[in-house]
């Protein structure tokens, strides 16, 4: 980028020489102008806007469940399914803010306008709970009553601040990804470790927010405990803009889905036509380039056939001036459909997996207000716990990258040590350990309830910081299986369809929370039955919580079997011109 351009305006791509076969800027015929963008020159401004907005949305998102319980005055299950709810939003909205990216208006356009759509709802939120009016009437610490209005004014924040990040989560990594030309393998090479250092910076700001501003949510107050959250978004927006002369833009696309549909019709169209045997017959474009903006072309592959039939060319084409794109298609528009479907299994494997990340903010919680949360004279408050989830992360993202990956890759002989895939079924296979913790760590928590007959008692006499095993586990699996999903979905997503197979990644999470508030729903209903008590009443002394996480365990068992079936069977994309 020149040095006379703005600061603040990101370069529009106008000449096809100047960019690479992935759509990004390319400076191969400017030298000295590429040295001075990309790369790991850009990714601090990237990774540092990464940690203040996860530091934010952790630091309100963390007590969330205790905000809703004791401010709100909700049931621990009304409680659970808002949470669930609200969080499975977040992880839904992204596929609105991918879309845009991909089809309109580009990463770094889509980041930064919903941004400030994040600071709105973070500062509606932080008004909620300290202008007189809107914040709950409480009679004394942590016993108080909200109006519907202020609950309606609550949630409207919360919702807003779910709109925000869908436009933020399903860009950031693949923008940071983008910094990195596929076809210059000196930088191919560091994509993967950026990846792993991107989900390092995430966990930093999640540390922060697990330790220190629960801490003031808990003491001091919420007001402070969202505005400090709010003030965090800010200076992850101020990072963001302060790279914009150092980073690589790719054009938006137009829209993915009118292409895939385009596929369909024509497939559809031509069913039945019959694919010749000879697959260079099909239809491509004769150029090096892809008629598909910002996206390399796709060798052809032998699997879903059917497909095929949309680039199959008929007598009547040759007759056209035009060719009509909803009956004839590239072989490259074709693969795009072809590896979304690919993706689609190995996407469903991970919904298991979010449901239990999700009970780390979620029913460990409730777990732990019915333990004793005292070190000597100081209370520690529940969510901090969490704050164990990030320090493994950040234990393991090193040990991982700088050591686990050596001494994989003498084994496999594979450059990043494992696969994508055999890096998620690992951590797939660790986080049915942390359920099996939480059950167990639940079983002797009730024999001590029942030993000394403490059903009413809050604080049961055995320390909250048996929960650490559960969330390093938690934290283990998570680099194994998040950070491989991140690269994987990346790496297998058709060029100008990233930020939608972002999007797409993120919305396990999504259906995970809705998973775990369904699962909360039907097992109260059934365990309630006949006067019962339930696995997870208002007093979980009278409880069966460990009923749950046995539950939760043999799901992901079965989950893994499924994983591993699936895995087997997945053929990774073949870009052409793409460094292997």
């Amino acid at each position: 980028m020149e040095d006379t351009e703005s600061s603040m305006q990101p370069l529009a791509i106008e000449d096809d020489d100047n960019c690479t076969k992935d759509g990004t800027v390319d400076y191969r015929n400017k030298p000295a102008n590429k040295k001075k963008t990309g790369n790991w020159k850009a990714c601090p401004f990237i990774l540092g806007n990464e940690c203040c907005e996860r530091l934010a949305y952790y630091g309100m998102s963390s007590n969330l469940f205790l905000y809703f319980t004791n401010q709100l005055n909700q049931h621990s299950v009304t409680a659970s399914k808002n949470l669930s709810n609200w969080s499975g939003t977040c992880y839904v909205m992204p596929l609105l803010g991918a879309f845009l990216a991909d089809a309109y208006l580009g990463r770094y356009w889509t980041i930064a306008s919903f941004s400030i759509i994040y600071i709105l709802g973070m500062t509606l939120l932080t008004l909620s709970a300290t202008v007189p009016g809107l914040r709950p009437t409480c009679s004394k610490k942590d016993v108080c009553t909200a109006t519907h209005t202020q609950t309606s004014v609550c949630f409207l924040a919360l919702y807003l601040i779910a709109l925000g990040t869908g436009g933020i989560k399903p860009c950031v990594s693949s923008y940071g990804a983008d910094q990195f030309d596929d076809t210059d393998e000196a930088e191919k090479k560091h994509k993967s470790s950026f990846f792993n250092w991107f989900y390092f910076s995430i966990n930093i700001g999640a540390l922060i927010a697990a330790s220190v501003l629960v801490w003031i949510q808990i003491h001091i107050g919420w007001g402070w405990g969202f505005g400090i959250p709010a003030v965090a978004m800010a200076i992850a927006v101020a990072f963001f803009f302060s790279g914009t002369r150092m980073y690589r833009y790719q054009k938006p696309g137009g829209s993915p889905l009118t292409r895939l549909c385009k596929v369909v019709v024509a497939a559809l169209r031509n069913y039945r036509v019959v694919v010749p045997e000879d697959k260079s017959l099909l239809y491509e474009t004769s150029n090096a380039k892809s008629v598909i903006v910002g996206s390399r072309k796709l060798d052809h592959t032998d699997e879903l056939r059917f497909f095929d039939k949309a680039a199959v060319i008929l007598q009547s084409d040759h007759k056209k001036d035009s060719i009509d794109p909803w009956r004839l298609c590239t072989v490259t528009q074709v693969e795009e459909l072809k590896s979304i479907i690919r993706l689609l299994p190995i996407w469903a494997t991970g919904i298991i997996f979010s449901t239990v990340y999700g009970q780390m903010g979620n029913l460990f919680l409730l777990q732990a207000e019915y333990m004793n949360s005292k070190l000597g004279s100081f209370d520690i408050p529940e969510a901090s716990l969490g704050i164990f989830d990030t320090i493994s992360v950040i234990f393991w993202v090193p040990v991982y990258d700088q050591i686990l990956i050596p001494i994989a890759r003498k084994f496999t002989g594979h450059k990043n040590g494992l696969t994508q895939l055999q890096r998620i079924g690992v951590g797939l296979f660790i986080s049915i350990f942390a359920m099996i913790s939480a059950a167990i760590l639940e079983v002797v928590r009730l024999r001590i309830v029942q030993r000394h007959d403490l059903y009413n008692t809050k604080q049961v006499p055995i320390s909250i910081f048996w929960q650490i095993p559960q969330y390093f586990i938690i934290g283990c699996a998570e680099v194994f299986t998040n950070i491989g999903q991140l690269e994987f979905f990346y790496e297998q997503a058709p060029d100008s369809m990233r930020s939608l197979c972002a999007a797409l990644s993120l919305t396990t999470a999504a259906l995970g929370s809705y998973v775990s508030s369904l699962l909360v729903t039907i097992v109260t209903d059934i365990s309630t039955r006949n006067g019962k008590t339930g696995w997870i009443p208002d007093n979980l002394n009278r409880g069966h919580l460990h009923y749950f996480f046995w539950l939760l365990a043999v799901m992901s068992v079965m989950n893994l079997g499924a994983f591993i079936v699936v895995a087997k069977r997945y053929k990774y994309k073949r870009a052409v011109g793409t460094l292997r």
